[in-house]
């Protein structure tokens, strides 16, 4: 057998208070019909006791409650009657609105609007006096007040829940933008720190290896040169970054930005850093007209050149690489060429983690270009590393 639900606190004391201000006012004699109902006149009591037992369902089982308060209020009606037991039910019309499902919500106002019009005409009719008009508009009092008011609560109560709905989603999407946000900036961080230190730090580690494995004076001193040159310029650089996150608001000078025009100094500190490896550069450009290029393309296209390089000087075999930028329509294309190496070739080696692909891939991606790399053939037969990057010189085709 199911239990009945546990009536809420404030339902215990609406019941309460109800029987004992109908006692009271049935112990004061102030009946509502006195001397017209059924003997013995405690009958009245009956009814009132019902629709307070009623009462303490108003809020778990508001159409069940409602339900017993109609029949309550009906057996009333052979009694001398009393007022707490009217009161009582109008409160359960209230509540069946409010705490009832949304069916229920829109049936008992319409229901009880027909109720009392049925009512007036019938007591028209009967009694033939238009007197009778105050029955109904008694009537009107006990149940359509009631249920629209029940009604106007609802639709303020809804509204106040469906715009702290929204306001709990705003706050959660505004979450996942300042989560994605945060994510992007550390992955766009994570792009810049390795181009611009990942070079230095590999020239680095080739030439102190170098120097380690060779007991030359000579060349241990041109090594210590190129180390001494790459820590300076490193540090540079990171000084350099670490300048540009510690700004406030602003935009970034467009100076602090690589641009193209750089490659040349580029390579010819790849050419110092890569001559104990026997590694030969060349610059290839074939734009044509020096056109001013967006920012994003040209500071992508520079880091694709300078990690191309750095990869060149930990992985490739001696020989000729090759550095190629051109222009297709409203295509930037970026190209680096240079001999494949074996994972066991000759000379000192750094160790990659292949995060520079990936960083090249990325900044590719936000630009809406396409991105390529990996062992080719050339002409010659020479099994070749390439890096292929077009990036489209229209910002407005880009993700960023």
């Amino acid at each position: 057998m199911t239990a009945l639900p546990r009536p809420h606190r404030d339902d215990v004391l609406i019941a309460v208070a109800g029987f004992l201000g109908g006692l009271l006012l049935w112990s004061l004699g102030l009946d509502t019909r006195r001397g017209q109902g059924f003997d013995p006149r405690w009958l009245s009591l009956l009814p009132l006791a019902v629709m307070c037992g009623a009462e303490l369902l108003r809020r778990t089982m508001p159409n069940t409650a409602l339900a017993i308060g109609c029949t309550a209020m009906l057996a009333d009606q052979f009694t001398d009657g009393n007022v707490a037991t009217i009161a009582l039910f109008t409160d359960l019309v209230y509540a069946a609105v409010l705490y009832g499902t949304p069916a229920a919500a829109r049936r008992i106002p319409a229901v009880s609007m027909v109720a009392t019009a049925a009512v007036t005409v019938t007591a028209l009719v009967v009694f033939q006096d238009a007197q009778a008009v105050l029955l109904g508009l008694l009537f009107a009092v006990v149940t359509v007040a009631p249920a629209w008011t029940g009604v106007s609560v609802r639709t303020h109560r809804d509204a106040a829940e469906a715009a702290r709905l929204r306001a709990e989603q705003t706050a959660l999407l505004a979450e996942i933008d300042r989560t994605q946000a945060v994510t992007a900036e550390r992955a766009r961080m994570a792009r810049e720190l390795h181009d611009m230190v990942a070079n230095h730090l590999s020239a680095i580690a080739i030439h102190s290896t170098a120097a380690l494995s060779l007991d030359d004076p000579k060349t241990s001193r041109e090594a210590l040169g190129v180390i001494r040159e790459n820590s300076v310029d490193g540090l540079a650089e990171m000084r350099r970054l670490i300048g540009l996150l510690r700004e406030s608001g602003g935009e970034t000078s467009t100076s602090a930005v690589p641009r193209l025009a750089g490659v040349d100094a580029l390579l010819e500190q790849a050419r110092t850093n890569g001559a104990s490896s026997g590694l030969e550069f060349t610059l290839t450009d074939t734009r044509g007209e020096n056109l001013p290029l967006p920012a994003p393309v040209e500071l992508a296209a520079y880091r694709i050149i300078q990690e191309s390089l750095t990869n060149a000087l930990k992985h490739a075999s001696p020989g000729g690489i090759t550095v190629a930028l051109g222009r297709d329509g409203q295509m930037l294309t970026v190209g680096v060429t240079s001999p494949y190496g074996e994972a066991d070739g000759p000379g000192p080696r750094a160790p990659g983690s292949g995060a520079g692909l990936v960083g090249m891939r990325e900044r590719v991606a936000l630009l809406a270009g396409t991105f390529d790399s990996g062992p080719v053939t050339a002409a010659d037969g020479a099994r070749m590393w390439q890096v292929r990057a077009e990036l489209p010189l229209d910002e407005g085709n880009g993700k960023a």
